[in-house]
């Protein structure tokens, strides 16, 4: 009989994505599957999603969840057990999951506390189908309540697990929202979930969890450290003893670049074939001839990827024969000065706004390079779709960003297994000096081609990282 966990997010692929954590979720429950742990994924009923399940069941209901009647829908869509909460007086916005044109949704703090309180519940007493989770793993910030409402409802024989994806957003609530929120108030401590006069839901769940996970060793070690814990530091030294750091993987059968539906397929054997992809992308954005590196760029346009450091960057690598495509949205002012380089030199610098995962594939397999100047990066799936497609990384050198690319250095080079460009201190000379050497090894063919090659042959799938969540779960009952 398989181990039962119950995984808590805000989004999922294929259901819902605005990040790599819906990538991460969906991801998780196969990887899991054969390590003998039944994985169900409860998320919201946006608008929209109950309709994508087959045969959904009512499988739990309340009367009464933060302000409105909600039962939870259980069914599969594609391959995945998913138990949608459906709570229209929460979740039936014309917006996004967590925001519309107007800003943040004021009452964001209630509305994943309810998706807490329902998995809390689910692990007290179970569904209608008979099913009882033996472990609650929860998400970021919104599923961060679960662990706390698990302790309040005395649960014990109940295992709990936060992941840290990105700990830059840690659901704060006013301490008025105590009541609202079902919250204890002998809890409201700096030892507990209070956080500079605020309630902290990311931290709720750092220190009522049995086990901490972030997404990559590194960003592990980071965040026990002042410039990347974002004041929590303390907290994950405290508990340090139940954190670990386990490497996200990617889903190999959906980004592959052999059998992608979405390009024109080609491997590491039959690299020549990249071109097609590249003479497409180009065309696509309308670009002139680019004789040296055509770089990329998929990513939330923000400070923390390092983006505004790029525009300024962009007259030299241009000048020297590189290009460059981007798709992405957020801040308005890189956007802008990106969209202002485009308009200087439209035959090297292409952009599309937004997202997009069917040219997202095509930009992967088109470009020769991808760009991820991250000034703190906790996982990150970009390099590693980069690797997959023979688009060699360029990365800064933190977080999961320095645990799967390996620097082209003269001695990785000469033990033939480096697979990218790794550069030290996030700033405006480190990536100049980062692009000059991504023209110098472009213009190094047989380099280049190893590289590729070696960024390809990189194993990054889910087995080693599904393997350490399933010893991780088992290792909570000893």
């Amino acid at each position: 009989m398989k181990r039962r966990v119950l995984s808590v997010a805000s989004e999922c692929v294929p259901l819902l994505k605005t990040g790599g954590l819906a990538d991460v979720v969906g991801a998780l429950p196969k990887a899991l599957a054969v390590h003998g742990w039944d994985m169900r994924v409860l998320m919201p009923a946006y608008p929209g999603l109950a309709e994508t399940m087959k045969r959904p069941k009512v499988v739990w209901t309340d009367t009464d969840l933060f302000g409105g009647p909600a039962q939870v829908l259980g069914g599969r869509v594609e391959g995945i057990d998913v138990l949608l909460l459906d709570a229209p007086h929460l979740y039936a916005r014309d917006g996004g999951p967590y925001s519309d044109d107007s800003g943040d949704y004021a009452d964001n703090p209630e509305r994943f506390a309810a998706l807490c309180w329902a998995a809390a519940e689910i692990a007290r007493a179970g569904m209608s189908d008979g099913w009882r989770p033996e472990v609650v793993h929860a998400h970021d910030w919104q599923g961060g309540l679960a662990p706390v409402y698990l302790r309040q409802a005395g649960v014990e024989e109940v295992r709990s697990v936060i992941t840290v994806h990105n700990i830059a957003f840690q659901g704060r609530a006013g301490a008025d929202k105590l009541d609202a929120l079902r919250l204890r108030p002998d809890d409201f401590t700096s030892e507990g979930f209070e956080f500079w006069g605020d309630i902290s839901a990311l931290k709720a769940g750092l220190v009522m969890a049995d086990a901490i996970t972030t997404v990559s060793p590194t960003y592990a070690n980071e965040l026990m450290r002042g410039e990347f814990g974002m004041g929590l530091e303390g907290v994950l030294q405290a508990r340090a003893g139940v954190l670990h750091g386990i490497l996200n993987g990617v889903d190999t059968d959906v980004w592959s670049p052999d059998t992608d539906p979405a390009i024109h397929p080609y491997s590491a054997r039959t690299l020549s074939e990249k071109r097609k992809n590249r003479a497409a992308l180009i065309k696509e954005f309308g670009l002139g001839p680019v004789p040296g590196p055509l770089a990329v760029v998929v990513s939330r346009l923000t400070t923390q990827k390092g983006l505004d450091l790029l525009p300024d960057r962009l007259a030299e690598f241009t000048w020297r024969g590189g290009g460059l495509v981007v798709l992405g949205s957020g801040g308005p002012e890189i956007e802008m000065a990106l969209r202002h380089q485009a308009d200087l030199n439209p035959r090297r610098i292409g952009i599309r706004t937004g997202y997009d995962e069917a040219l997202s594939h095509r930009i992967f397999a088109g470009g020769d390079a991808v760009l991820v100047p991250s000034r703190f990066e906790p996982c990150g799936l970009t390099q590693m779709y980069g690797l997959r497609y023979g688009t060699v990384p360029l990365v800064a050198a933190t977080g999961g960003l320095a645990d799967t690319v390996i620097d082209a250095n003269p001695a990785a080079v000469s033990a033939g297994v480096a697979t990218g460009i790794v550069f030290h201190t996030t700033d405006a000379l480190g990536l100049e000096q980062a692009l000059r050497r991504l023209i110098a090894l472009y213009d190094d063919t047989k380099t280049w081609r190893q590289l590729q090659r070696n960024g390809m042959k990189a194993e990054l799938d889910w087995t080693r990282s599904s393997a350490a969540y399933a010893t991780l779960y088992e290792g909570l009952f000893e």
